[in-house]
């Protein structure tokens, strides 16, 4: 069945190795392995080297649902780095600064993954990963050109780690180191009972190197670089080709030291090993298909760099087919409150001819005004009619002089005996009123002005003299409105 099958591709500079893994109940099950190389030169195509793990897979028919790569350990390079964060999120989004500054250089041109080593108060130490974003783009370019998009890229020692703890028998009160060998490099993962620690190193191995010796000095110089702070209890090595003596290793170091299959520890051998360009390349593949099936959190480059959109793309199409249903729906919806607003807008349409007509008709032949209340502008024509009705105001709307002189009465009637007034003259037009007169004092012009005011009328203008034992004045005012 498609979707229980995955497919684990190593990747290493000119080979790669293909492992279909499948779920066989509570076991994992090889459907296929197989290696494909291409001719080492100074510049590597990897378009080329996707295209014969496309016709290797075509060959075999295989189907799979997901697809992990494991890039090889000279493809990355390996870092520690400190943040100052717990949180996965959060680290997540600053890692590239705490890279930068504590590698001190430009990592625009790098994808950079991590795995968290310990947190505390402090914040949390990490083990960064950072590969060549160009040498990334192509590889996913290439496979993707193939119809091959995989799900994650991870640094290939992540994936042996994940391998090791399926696959392989750990004591549970054991601090194993394990030391892994092939042609051109080395890995070394340490585990503590069934648990994987997070002490990884990779390293390179050159082909005339004596491997034992090799072993003798990087053993102790691992467990001081990445932190091993336990003694170890003992150490197992794969060599593919039996290069190393364990029982010379384990007398150098103080150690019990043994050599360990990983292929025989799959429990059957798969069909088609025997074509495998590198019994390492099988593992490694092995270990990158076990993190869909395992559901274990990677280390995963295309989180940094052109991420994974497959899902995205599966999503939209079923959303796609979802909003064709569902504007089909809304069109008939649609249609039916449309009909149902036609209907209140022909009822309103009906009304406000019937409303225009009545409006012109107290409002001598005048139309309702488009942008205000007409309701409101009747309201203030009928308040206009009982002001004209009490004297209030003229037929056009103005004050009455009648009502001005009213006012201008009642003032002086208020503090005409008190202040000794004298009035001159008084004018009154359409819109203000004019008053000259004289009292004994300031004081009581003062007196005077507050009484017009009192009285409802508001004064614009006002000029005062003193002559002859009076105080004259002229004040121009108008009603308040």
């Amino acid at each position: 069945m498609e979707g229980h099958r995955y497919l684990g591709i190593y990747l290493s500079k000119d080979t790669a190795t293909v492992v279909c893994l499948g779920s066989k109940g509570k076991d994992h099950d090889v459907l296929a392995c197989f290696s494909v190389g291409v001719e080492e030169t100074e510049k590597q195509n990897p378009w080329e080297l996707a295209g014969l793990i496309a016709e290797g897979c075509a060959e075999r028919e295989l189907k799979f649902s997901e697809v992990v790569v494991a890039l090889d350990c000279a493809r990355f390079m390996q870092h520690s780095v400190h943040s100052e964060f717990s949180d996965p999120k959060q680290i997540g989004q600053t890692i590239r600064f705490d890279a930068e500054e504590a590698l001190a250089m430009d990592i625009s041109d790098l994808a950079v993954a991590f795995r968290i080593i310990s947190s505390d108060q402090s914040g949390s130490d990490l083990l960064v990963f950072t590969t060549e974003r160009k040498q990334l783009s192509d590889i996913l370019l290439g496979l993707q050109s193939n119809n091959i998009d995989p799900v994650s890229v991870e640094p290939d020692i992540c994936c042996l780690s994940r391998f090791v703890l399926q696959n392989v028998s750990l004591p549970e009160d054991s601090r194993s180191l394990f030391c892994v060998l092939s042609g051109s490099g080395g890995y070394f993962v340490a585990f503590e009972g069934l648990q994987e620690t997070v002490s990884m190193r990779t390293f390179l191995v050159s082909p005339t190197q004596d491997k034992g010796e090799l072993l003798a000095r990087e053993v102790p110089m691992t467990a001081a670089l990445v932190g091993i702070d336990k003694p170890i209890s003992s150490i197992k090595v794969f060599d593919p080709t039996n290069s190393v003596d364990c029982q010379q290793l384990g007398e150098k170091l103080s150690v019990e030291a043994e050599s360990v299959d990983l292929i025989s520890a799959v429990g059957t051998e798969p069909s088609g090993l025997a074509d495998l360009a590198d019994p390492l390349g099988f593992v490694l593949a092995y270990g990158a298909a076990l993190s869909r099936l395992e559901k274990a959190r990677s280390v995963n480059f295309r989180n940094d760099f052109m991420p994974y959109q497959g899902k995205k793309v599966r999503l939209q199409k079923a959303i796609k087919f979802s909003s064709i249903a569902l504007v089909a729906f809304m069109l008939a919806l649609g249609t039916y409150f449309q009909l149902q607003l036609f209907q209140k807008d022909k009822y309103r349409g009906q009304l406000h001819r019937k409303f225009e007509k009545e409006y012109a008709s107290v409002m001598f032949g005048e139309k309702p005004p488009a942008r205000l209340n007409p309701i409101n502008k009747l309201k203030g024509e009928i308040r206009r009619i009982e002001s004209v009705k009490k004297g209030l105001l003229s037929v056009t709307g103005e004050e009455s002089i009648s009502a001005k002189l009213t006012l201008v009465l009642e003032a002086f009637n208020r503090c005409a005996a008190k202040t000794n007034l004298n009035i001159d003259s008084v004018s009154i037009t359409a819109k203000t009123i004019s008053v000259t007169g004289d009292t004994s004092s300031r004081k009581n012009t003062l007196d005077l002005f507050e009484a017009v005011r009192k009285s409802g009328l508001e004064i614009l203008q006002q000029r005062l003299d003193a002559k002859g034992g009076r105080d004259n004045f002229h004040i121009t005012a108008e009603p308040r409105k």
